[in-house]
């Protein structure tokens, strides 16, 4: 016998906490997912390809801009978190494009900036992409940014590398990171993706998320005027609030990485059968079960403390390394027990699995590892520092 559904595996009623309104923006999300999106995203996994014929869609999906039009911070979670269950690559696609370089635009900016670049981001007619990580500095990229940019009259010239940049690949804009040679002041600047001196190069061969446009950069003596500085980027510290909110969304990233585990996992040991039996029927199986769904009730539940605390201005930096530690913990522990269940089975991209296990993977490693992000809560716990 089919096991009865949870309401959107919510067992704590997270959710109840929306108004109408937003469960009803969430629930027209849902539909545009699961008609739009799942039926296409599997095969573009398989291939490394991303699915193109979305972007026309995006603008009005509902995915975009939820703060900025009065949603809560819960609301913006739980969706970020549905677009996760139906495709991680796909929601740290939009982590980038929307959490990042929009953020970015909006809170470094200038209204000229805003007023031109943003409507462009919106539409989709631009394509964002944020470029700090680089080839020799991810975890120290505060105190290691080495892409440099000097000061020529009424422009600036770009020069170094960037590596792991997301969604670098189209025609868009890029926020770049870089240090300025006379002053060592840390300096950010809109750089358009198709500048002369850009050499794109596509990172392939990947495990995981794998849709997401990976590309390392290097950057020649690019020219970007002093009209795409962000004024509001003058030390590396000055980012912190889109860091800490780009951890945040990571968090929620996990609850639907596990959501979508869950999910497959109990219908799949509802319909297989071994020994004469339902999967589902074993004490074993049903153990691990219940060790997916406490997991998945416990990040769900976490998070929605944090969008609480969002919504009252009152999440820190240590506040979102510790959730996206400990949700891409569990969310590594929750796929890895989906990923046996399966049995050989699991090793399949075909049935879905294979494609969340190796995306978690993801999720415990990028905006910050594990183990730094447990640091930087350990940090405010003990008031050392445990790294430079």
């Amino acid at each position: 016998m089919t096991p009865p559904r949870l309401a959107e595996n919510d067992v704590l009623g997270v959710e109840d906490l929306l108004g109408a309104a937003e469960r009803e923006r969430l629930a027209e999300v849902r539909g545009y997912l699961r008609d739009e999106v799942q039926p296409i995203v599997l095969e573009h996994w398989i291939a490394g390809t991303f699915p193109e014929s979305l972007i026309p869609t995006l603008a009005d999906s509902g995915l975009v801009g939820v703060r900025q039009s009065g949603g809560s911070a819960l609301l913006a979670g739980s969706i970020a978190a549905e677009l996760a269950r139906t495709d991680l690559s796909m929601c740290s696609f939009m982590g980038i494009h929307d959490g990042l370089v929009v953020g970015a635009i909006r809170l470094y900016g200038d209204d000229r900036q805003r007023g031109e670049l943003i409507p462009e981001l919106l539409a989709f007619r631009k394509i964002g992409a944020f470029a700090l990580t680089e080839p020799d500095h991810g975890s120290d990229v505060a105190g290691g940014l080495e892409c440099s940019v000097r000061r020529e009259g009424g422009s600036w010239r770009l020069s170094g590398s960037k590596r792991w940049i997301g969604n670098a690949l189209f025609d868009g804009y890029l926020i770049v990171l870089a240090r300025e040679e006379e002053s060592g002041a840390v300096r950010g600047f809109v750089v358009d993706s198709r500048a002369d001196g850009i050499e794109a190069t596509p990172i392939g061969h990947k495990s995981g998320l794998r849709i997401v446009q990976n590309a390392h950069l290097v950057f020649s003596d690019v020219v970007v005027p002093e009209s795409r500085r962000l004024p509001g980027i003058e030390r590396f510290g000055d980012i912190a609030p889109l860091l800490r909110d780009s951890r945040i969304l990571i968090g929620w990233q996990a609850v639907g990485v596990q959501a979508a585990a869950f999910d497959l996992a109990r219908e799949y040991v509802a319909e297989r059968r071994q020994f004469g039996r339902p999967l589902g029927s074993f004490q074993l199986v049903q153990s691990q079960l219940a060790a997916m769904h406490g997991n998945l009730a416990a990040s769900r539940s976490m998070m929605a403390q944090v969008a609480r605390l969002q919504d009252e201005d009152r999440a820190t930096a240590e506040i979102a390394a510790l959730v996206k530690a400990h949700t891409s913990k569990l969310a590594r522990e929750t796929v890895a027990i989906g990923r046996n269940l399966f049995g050989g089975n699991g090793l399949s991209a075909d049935y879905g699995i294979a494609k969340l296990f190796n995306d978690a993977e993801a999720i415990y490693t990028y905006e910050g590892t594990y183990e730094i992000n447990t640091l930087i809560a350990g940090r405010s716990i003990t008031g050392y520092s445990a790294f430079v």
